[in-house]
């Protein structure tokens, strides 16, 4: 059992910490620049800020904002009013005459976060809260009758609008995925189901029909011939049983596909297939309708979804014929060529079975060779009786 792949570090980093990263550089690079770098071009925004001030209005500022990202999972909104507290805070200490982009770069980081991991009014409340500020900082300076820094502002509005629509972009794609993923479980889901009922219809509708046969037979000779009414009634044993063995060996495997469960020890028998048509046709013959079985081609061998719905139509097809066509007798004809399998049973009987695929038999053949990309016709014959056909293509490399 191979060992499960571990998460790469950037993926095992929370809203939290990512935000957090981000204010420890935005701060790491004003405190460079007030330390006067020898290879700075100019001036450093910082200079004739005391230091002790500088020092303390930081650490405040820092102290808001990593308490704003311990908060930002449980508490959201007060988080970023935190977060844009100590932005505020942090840029009093540098004295230029626009808003420092880098002290607001860990409120858009939370912004992001937030807009694709809470409700949509969350995400709107947040951008309303930054956009807030900005106005609050451009009418301030507007009040005091110094310029506002028109173009950092609007940098600083364009990054918001940025976080907050690629925020709500990844939720509409985690919304996406989810959607799509519940719509495939849904559709596996019934997709096992269909299957579960088409194994049941065939496995029970035939022998059901066999055993009624054989029951009829047996009281009707039960006085007179003791001994087919004994043979008749062997027949329904043996219908009984393999009914069961099928039962058995389906909720077995069912049983084995739930999580946790330990496979079953007993011994299943195999899933039926062409070779089994034999049998199918002795007994359905001793049931009082003759199935006689044609081989077009020699036998081969074929993939095991292909050869269990081959007998499963087959099966199908016979018991329609001993419940709805009043016939005594059936061909079943079989070609296994090398690249299409073709199935055809016909009977010459006065009754019709439902040709409007709306009788549950019919439907789960055309779902089986639907399944399987083939070919599958029910119809009346022009001389009389019923005719189904299937065509299943086999895959190349099968011998």
């Amino acid at each position: 059992m191979s060992a499960t792949p571990p998460i790469p570090l950037l993926k095992r980093l929370t809203p939290g910490a990512w935000t957090a990263l981000t204010w420890s550089a935005a701060t790491a690079y004003a405190a460079l620049l007030y330390l006067r770098l020898p290879h700075a071009p100019q001036e450093p925004p910082a200079s004739g800020v005391d230091p002790l001030r500088y020092a303390l209005i930081n650490a405040a500022a820092s102290a808001m904002a990593l308490l704003a990202c311990a908060l930002l999972r449980s508490r959201p909104l007060p988080a970023l009013a935190l977060l844009l507290g100590g932005s505020v805070a942090a840029s009093t200490t540098v004295s230029v005459a626009d808003i420092p982009l880098a002290q607001f770069l860990a409120f858009d980081v939370a912004l992001g976060f937030i807009t694709a991991t809470r409700r949509r009014r969350t995400g709107r409340a947040a951008a309303g809260m930054s956009l807030g500020v900005l106005a609050g900082y451009v009418l301030v300076r507007l009040l005091l009758g110094t310029s506002p820094g028109a173009s950092a502002v609007l940098v600083m509005v364009l990054v918001t609008i940025v976080a907050w629509l690629t925020g709500r972009s990844v939720r509409e794609d985690r919304r996406h995925a989810q959607a799509l993923r519940t719509q495939l479980t849904t559709q596996a889901v019934t997709a096992e189901r269909l299957r579960i009922a088409r194994e049941l219809h065939d496995m029970v509708a035939h022998s059901i029909g066999v055993i009624a046969l054989q029951a009829g037979a047996a009281g009707r000779v039960v006085e007179t011939q003791p001994a087919a009414a004994r043979g008749a009634l062997r027949a329904i044993e043996s219908a009984g049983r393999e009914t069961l063995s099928g039962l058995r060996r389906m909720l077995g495997a069912l049983r084995q596909a739930e999580p946790g469960q330990q496979a079953e020890t007993a011994p299943f028998d195999p899933a039926p297939g062409l070779a089994d048509i034999d049998r199918l046709a002795e007994r359905t013959t001793e049931a009082g309708v003759r199935v006689d079985v044609r081989w077009r081609s020699e036998r081969r061998r074929l993939p095991p979804e292909i050869d269990m719905s081959a007998y499963r139509i087959v099966q199908e097809a016979v018991t329609n014929v001993v419940r709805h066509a009043g016939a005594n007798s059936c061909q079943v004809f079989i070609d296994c060529q090398d690249d299409e399998l073709s199935i055809e049973v016909l009977d010459s009987g006065p009754g019709r079975a439902n040709s409007s695929g709306s009788g549950y038999g019919l439907i789960g053949m055309r779902e089986r060779v639907g399944l399987l990309h083939g070919d599958f016709r029910a119809e009346p014959r022009p001389e009389g009786g019923f005719r189904v056909t299937a065509r299943l293509p086999v895959p190349s490399g099968i011998s």
